[in-house]
């Protein structure tokens, strides 16, 4: 996997840094279940992502992040300029208003019957800022279309408060949690196909004959496609499903 700075290394490193270092933020305080935080991280992210937008339209990035008096107008004017990619001039300025909103009114009092927000409001922001994250790297790479899709498939793996992730190793952090519902979980937090062999390791489970025939099952049932041949294995549509109930069904 290449480094994501590299392939933002058409913008200046002040800002390239702060924009990876803050998207970094988002991630780890959702997997870390801090949902407060992350939701602030994404309005410094706005912030960071408008002035990167409005450098790329003016032709000169400046050092560090502007923020505007009034954020919602300034994006605004960005639709303005039509030399620009659409998703620089139409999608990611219509996002960003979004994305400002989560971080400043929806900590402000709700009804008491109202269903607490902040997981769903998190779970938003990382979606959204993981959307803009590769759509910039789409726009402005500085390497070859191969890395560069492989960086934007990395940022859109779903993530779960659940699974931990270092490198190439995951865990889900409930040890209770049964070997089936494990694998579809995991499954779910990787972008493409995964090895076997790692998400045997990933489980921690120590009958290996058991779990390749719970991964035969599964695939029996349509959850996910086992790909004997090669040894790997990826998530059906009906095996994400259930992962989403799962997940709903847990709080």
């Amino acid at each position: 996997m290449i480094d994501p700075s590299q392939a933002l290394s058409v913008i200046p490193e002040g800002l390239r840094t702060l924009l990876l270092d803050e998207y970094s933020s988002i991630v780890n305080n959702f997997m870390e279940r801090r949902w407060g935080p992350s939701e602030l991280s994404g309005g410094r992210f706005c912030e960071i992502v408008y002035t990167i937008l409005n450098g790329h339209a003016s032709g000169t990035y400046p050092s560090s992040p502007n923020k505007p008096r009034n954020f919602v107008d300034a994006c605004r004017m960005l639709e303005n300029n039509s030399s620009i990619p659409r998703s620089f001039q139409i999608l990611i300025p219509r996002l960003l208003p979004a994305l400002y909103e989560i971080r400043n009114n929806r900590n402000v009092g709700h009804v008491g019957g109202d269903v607490n927000p902040d997981l769903m409001d998190s779970s938003a922001v990382v979606s959204i800022a993981s959307w803009i994250l590769a759509e910039i790297v789409r726009v402005l790479h500085g390497v070859s279309t191969q890395e560069a899709q492989q960086l934007v498939d990395n940022l859109a793996e779903h993530r779960h408060p659940i699974v931990w992730k270092s490198g190439d190793l995951r865990r889900v952090l409930d040890p209770n949690m049964a070997l089936k519902d494990q694998i579809m979980i995991l499954l779910s937090s990787c972008s493409s196909r995964a090895k076997a062999d790692d998400l045997f390791n990933w489980t921690g489970y120590g009958k290996r004959g058991y779990f390749n025939r719970l991964l035969r099952q599964l695939h029996a049932q349509r959850f996910l496609e086992f790909y004997e041949d090669s040894s790997e294995v990826e998530i059906l549509p009906p095996g994400s499903d259930y992962v989403a109930a799962f997940l709903q069904s847990k709080g």
